[in-house]
């Protein structure tokens, strides 16, 4: 079974037993449970159904496990300005936090 929810301002295509980096979550921790009520689009390819939420789906949810909190790689903003004796230099590195999909309930 595949779905599409949404989460952090991002849709994901995900299936039980994936793994996938998120915006970090608000109180997360490494091996708490998470449940994604946010279901766009559920696909069956044994009964090759689709259900399409308008804009989500009741009653079905995606449940997954934190495994991993952190931070991304750094990513460099560098500001100039030609002619003017301008630049300044910083960085940024994103939280996230891993989830493992453990279970699909439509």
């Amino acid at each position: 079974m595949f779905t599409v929810i949404q989460t952090g301002g991002k849709q994901y295509l995900v299936t039980p037993g994936e793994e996938l980096k998120i915006e970090k979550l608000p109180q997360s921790e490494t091996g708490k449970k998470v449940i994604f009520k946010e279901v766009l689009l559920a696909f069956d390819p044994q009964e090759k159904t689709v259900k399409i939420g308008t804009p989500f789906l009741k009653g079905a949810q995606v449940k997954g496990e934190i495994t991993a909190v952190g931070k991304g790689e750094k990513t460099i903003i560098f500001k100039y300005r030609a002619k003017k004796r301008y630049h300044k230099k910083q960085g940024h590195r994103q939280p996230f936090c891993q989830v493992k999909i453990t279970e699909i309930k439509v």
